[in-house]
């Protein structure tokens, strides 16, 4: 009976590593400008942003040219059709940029995340965002 406890433990192991692995998937952008998520300011560069758990909303920010690394949280979104790209959405609101959105191609759903204090002040103020589109690819 312990032998075929391990066998099933070691079977369900090597089934569900895959899986974790392609939840791992992660966008990887250039992003030409400085930029803001919820109340922490970011330098441009070059990022890979992908879910920090398995499951939940938290994501993990890396700056691939420096050792910058950080999490945040966010909320799923989703839409009608499929994302015909992969890509990070920001809103531009008094010279800065806040990152709104991240998608990828072929998918239904996305990640948005929170506004911060700026973000918020700035839109009290009667501020309309400005969409900017980065361009962005599937990371593994």
């Amino acid at each position: 009976m312990k032998n075929l406890r391990s066998v099933l433990f070691v079977l369900a192991a090597v089934l569900l590593v895959p899986v974790a692995r392609a939840q791992q998937t992660g966008v990887k952008a250039d992003v030409p400008f400085d930029f803001v998520v919820g109340n922490r300011a970011y330098p441009a560069g070059e990022y890979i942003l992908r879910a920090a758990l398995t499951e939940g909303g938290v994501i993990r920010i890396d700056n691939v040219n420096e050792v910058l690394t950080a999490f945040t949280q966010s909320n799923p979104c989703s839409k009608a059709t499929r994302a015909t790209e992969t890509k990070l959405v920001f809103h531009r609101m008094g010279g800065h940029y806040f990152l709104y959105q991240m998608w990828t191609d072929g998918n239904l759903t996305g990640r948005e995340f929170p506004k911060g204090r700026i973000e918020v002040e700035l839109a009290q103020n009667h501020e309309k965002p400005e969409v900017v589109i980065v361009a962005a690819v599937i990371s593994r």
